[in-house]
C-alpha cells in the first residue's frame, strides 16, 4: 500500500516512522528520468563493479550483489524497500538535502533517505548534491552488513538528540543552496561563485562547534568516507 506521496507503508520501518519525519518524503517521479539518466546509472554501476571489487571492503561488494539492485536502470523506491525490508530497514525519497537532525532521526528509525535526483552527465564521477547513485548504490549495499547497519542506527539515535546552533542551520542552508545551483543546467557561474564564497565564509565562522557539528564530522569520515584496514592497504568502508 502506498500513499499519494509515494511512501511505502507496506515496509515495516517506514510505517513506524513518525509523521513529523515523513513530511520530508516526496514522490520519486520515476517517469521523469530520461534515457540519459538511465545510461549514466548503467555506466556508474559498471565502473563500480570494476573498481570496488579491488578497493572496497568485501562487505560492500557482497552487499551490492545481494541487494539485487539493477545495474541496467535506476531503481524504484518501492524496489529499494523490498530489498531493505530483508534487513528490517526501509527507504523514503526526499528532495536533496534535509535538515541534519531529521536525517539523523530517520537513521534512528532505520529508514534510508534517498535523494532521487540524478546527477548530470558532466558530474558523472562526483556530484556536489545528494543523488540516487550515492544513496541507492552507495548506502544501501553496505548497510546489508549487520555490524555497519547497527552502527548507523545507533549514530542516528545519538545524532537526533544532539544540540545544534543557529550557525549550523545557516551553513546547512548555504550548502543546500550551493548544491542546487551546481546541479542546475546552465547555472550562472557568478551566482555559483557567490554561493561558494558564502559557504566558505560560514564554515570559517562557525565558532565553537556544536554537538551536531562534531557528530557531522564523525559521520562524514565514517559513514560517508570511512576507510578500514591497514595504512598500507586501506579499503573503502563508507558510502561516499
Amino acid at each position: 500500500m502506498k500513499s499519494q506521496s509515494g511512501i511505502s507503508y507496506s515496509n515495516t520501518a517506514v510505517a513506524a516512522t513518525p509523521k513529523h519525519l515523513l513530511q520530508f518524503a516526496v514522490d520519486q517521479r520515476y517517469d521523469d528520468y530520461t534515457s540519459v539518466d538511465h545510461a549514466v546509472w548503467r555506466f556508474i554501476m559498471r565502473q563500480n563493479v570494476f573498481f570496488l571489487k579491488e578497493y572496497a571492503h568485501k562487505v560492500y561488494f557482497k552487499g551490492l550483489l545481494n541487494t539485487g539492485i539493477s545495474f541496467e536502470r535506476i531503481p524504484r523506491i518501492e524496489e529499494m524497500n523490498d530489498i531493505l525490508a530483508k534487513i528490517e530497514w526501509g527507504a523514503v525519497a526526499v528532495d536533496g538535502f534535509i535538515p541534519p537532525a531529521a536525517f539523523m532521526e530517520f537513521q534512528a528509525y532505520k529508514v534510508l533517505v534517498i535523494a532521487c535526483d540524478m546527477r548530470q552527465i558532466h558530474h558523472i564521477e562526483y556530484t556536489p548534491a545528494p543523488d540516487i547513485v550515492h544513496e541507492a548504490a552507495g548506502h544501501a549495499p553496505i548497510i546489508v552488513d549487520r555490524e555497519y547497519s547497527n552502527y548507523l542506527q545507533r549514530f542516528g539515535e545519538v545524532g537526533a538528540k544532539a544540540m545544534s546552533s543557529k550557525k549550523d542551520f545557516e551553513l546547512y542552508q548555504a550548502i543546500r543552496h550551493l548544491s542546487i545551483l551546481k546541479e542546475r543546467p546552465n547555472a550562472d557561474p557568478k551566482e555559483v561563485d557567490v554561493a561558494t564564497k558564502l559557504v566558505e565564509h560560514r564554515q570559517k565562522n562557525l565558532g565553537e562547534p556544536s554537538e551536531m557539528a562534531l557528530l557531522s564530522r564523525l559521520h562524514w569520515w565514517t559513514v560517508e568516507y570511512g576507510l578500514i584496514g591497514t595504512m598500507e592497504n586501506p579499503k573503502i568502508y563508507g558510502a561516499g
